[in-house]
């Protein structure tokens, strides 16, 4: 680890991490006010090997947050504006002529755009056409770039957070389902309370400016997010995460009639390989071995909010899909 020596095992990794943990959050806390739930979900998406969908009013600090917890951890940051201009090659990259002075013929030369960076934040992703936001998918699932004919592997870790502002709806383009499942985590960023806002406003108006200090980089991250591959979850764990997941789903018998009712199509696979991904992930930061349900539970809304889709029934009876979650999993017997 960058302020420590390696630990020996995967249990010393895990009581360590915890520590890592707060000193994160206690540095991203000299930049950020409050925002802790937030700030815990990234960093399980982070170290699963996820990626967040964030969705919050415009003032709520999100590029802040972001930008601070790549200097934390000593990453590449990168942040691409979506417009209704933006071409996919000004997220990948493009080929540019290029004397060779040796030669002196002309050679295509492949200048890297701004993906190929460690954390991503893609401002207001829905602003921009399906074709461009269709450039962030391969680099989302593959972790590689392909442009001219040539593939190129993105350096890792590679953690993709996009924006999105729930009030300003005009001229966007909504992201497709295949899109949004390629999110792990989808967050909604939270307005202060009053004493939080009262800190913020005081914190931002003076002249002070705080120091970060780097508490993990790189191969930190790497080797974390390889150990969470490596907890084990016990059967009944993933037993429930697989059941309350197939649930969701209209067309499963055993479904409640209020699913059959409200949702036109449930989760897929991979919300329960992010349930019980995001459960490991959530065990470790806080220094337990291995994940139980109360993980898998605490992490159900942000996983599979944007994957429901309800009907013209729940929009008639003003019921949300986290309602619907949340009775859902009243509902389910551990």
């Amino acid at each position: 680890m960058t302020e420590a020596k390696a630990p020996a095992s995967d249990l010393e990794t895990v009581e360590q991490l915890q520590i890592f943990r707060d000193k994160i959050v206690s540095e991203i806390g000299k930049v950020i006010v409050g925002q802790r739930r937030i700030i815990d979900q990234l960093l399980i998406s982070l170290l699963a090997r996820g990626h967040c969908l964030l969705i919050g009013v415009p003032g709520l600090a999100k590029t802040l947050l972001i930008s601070t917890l790549a200097r934390v951890l000593n990453l590449k940051f990168s942040r691409i504006q979506f417009t209704p201009d933006l071409m996919p090659s000004d997220i990948t990259g493009t080929e540019l002529i290029e004397d060779d002075l040796t030669t002196g013929k002309k050679a295509f030369k492949f200048v890297k755009g701004p993906v190929f960076a460690n954390i991503i934040l893609a401002d207001e992703i829905n602003r921009t056409s399906p074709k461009t936001q269709a450039a962030m998918l391969q680099a989302m699932q593959e972790h590689e770039v392909t442009a001219a004919g040539e593939t190129y592997i993105l350096d890792e870790p590679f953690f993709v957070l996009a924006t999105q502002n729930p009030i300003e709806q005009e001229g966007t383009y909504p992201l497709p389902e295949a899109q949004l499942d390629r999110f792990m985590f989808n967050l909604w960023v939270d307005y202060p309370s009053g004493e939080e806002e009262a800190q913020i406003v005081k914190s931002t108006t003076s002249a002070y400016m705080p120091e970060l200090r780097i508490v993990l980089d790189k191969k930190d991250i790497i080797r974390l997010q390889d150990l969470v591959r490596r907890v084990p979850v016990a059967d009944d764990v993933i037993d429930y995460a697989v059941k309350l997941v197939s649930l969701t789903r209209p067309n499963v018998n055993s479904a409640p009639k209020f699913i059959k009712d409200w949702i036109s199509w449930g989760a897929g696979p991979r919300a329960s390989q992010y349930l019980i991904l995001g459960a490991k992930t959530r065990a470790v930061l806080e220094g337990r071995p291995t994940p139980d349900i109360e993980d898998v539970k605490s992490l159900a809304i942000p996983v599979l909010r944007h994957r429901l889709v309800t009907n013209f029934n729940a929009e008639a009876d003003s019921v949300s899909t986290v309602e619907i979650i949340e009775k859902l999993m009243n509902q389910q017997k551990v």
